[in-house]
């Protein structure tokens, strides 16, 4: 595979970046800013990125804007539902779907549908009113009523589908860590303690530097998996899929939970977004998880 980004796979991620640095949360209150929001929300949908894949983009792409998103904390709906369109092109009088996963529908901000996917079936449920829980940029829902079945789906299809919903959380993950390692590089920029910043001890520098070692890792398994959801076949791809979460999971704990200990004291306060990254890293962990067993057998 060529790792290499092509010139409009690099254009998409500056467009990516740029949205989510315009209008991304640049701090806790922000969170509670709806006008900001609202903005976001109108951008977002007029990007057309929801449809990446009824559009004919490919992992990597998918991956891209995930990233991003992850990094700038974009706080509207995006996994949901580019993993809906992946299947199901709803009508387009019904606003944007989302998927469940454990019977609870993410990225549920005004999200009236959520599509599950059960076996090789492909059902849909309507969603309560979404909540904001421990991830205080992404919201959750109920399902409520009976299920619809909208269609079957091939044993391709649906390992596909797998493999690209762990490369999309897999990807908000890197881009989390890296949100919250550029956070805590820039605080030891300017926190001085005995007359030097704090980036000049050691002790500092290197915890931030095995962050960054951590995410050139995670970039790296991840360019793969993505790669692989489009290039071989399904089976592979998700295992490819699950090394990449599993380790870039472990690594986004790492930098954020370091993040936090580069702040000191006021890391562990409401006002700093440090434990915003921290809890998107952790719920984004829990969608479509995986574990060490999977990889055994997956090699057996």
């Amino acid at each position: 595979m060529d790792v290499r980004l092509t010139s409009e796979q690099r254009q998409l991620r500056d467009a990516a970046a740029k949205l989510a640095d315009d209008l991304g949360p640049g701090s806790v209150s922000d969170l509670a800013d709806e006008q900001r929001i609202a903005r976001l929300e109108k951008t977002v949908a007029s990007t057309g990125w929801r449809a990446l894949r009824s559009d004919g983009a490919s992992g990597v792409e998918v991956a891209i804007v995930a990233e991003e998103f992850g990094r700038g904390l974009v706080d509207v709906p995006f996994l949901g539902p580019l993993l809906a369109d992946d299947l199901w092109s709803p009508p387009e009088s019904v606003p944007h779907w989302t998927v469940a996963v454990d019977d609870r529908a993410i990225d549920a901000r005004g999200a009236r549908q959520a599509l599950i996917v059960r076996g090789e079936s492909m059902l849909a449920s309507a969603v309560a009113t979404a909540t904001t829980g421990a991830d205080q940029t992404r919201a959750e829902a109920a399902l409520t009523g009976v299920p619809k079945l909208l269609g079957e789906l091939s044993p391709a299809q649906v390992t596909q589908w797998r493999a690209l919903a762990l490369v999309s959380t897999c990807a908000d993950l890197v881009g989390t860590a890296r949100g919250a390692h550029a956070l805590a590089t820039d605080y030891a920029k300017v926190r001085a303690q005995y007359g030097k910043t704090i980036g000049s001890y050691q002790a500092v520098a290197h915890l931030l530097a095995e962050s960054l070692a951590l995410i050139e890792g995670s970039v790296s398994v991840l360019r793969h998996a993505a790669w692989a959801v489009d290039a071989i076949e399904p089976e592979r791809a998700v295992q490819a899929a699950v090394i990449a979460k599993l380790y870039c999971a472990r690594a986004a704990l790492t930098v954020c939970e370091t993040a936090v200990q580069v702040h000191g004291g006021i890391g562990n306060t409401w006002e700093c977004l440090a434990h915003v990254y921290l809890r998107r890293a952790l719920t984004s962990t829990e969608l479509f998880p995986t574990s060490l067993e999977e990889i055994d057998r997956g090699l057996s």
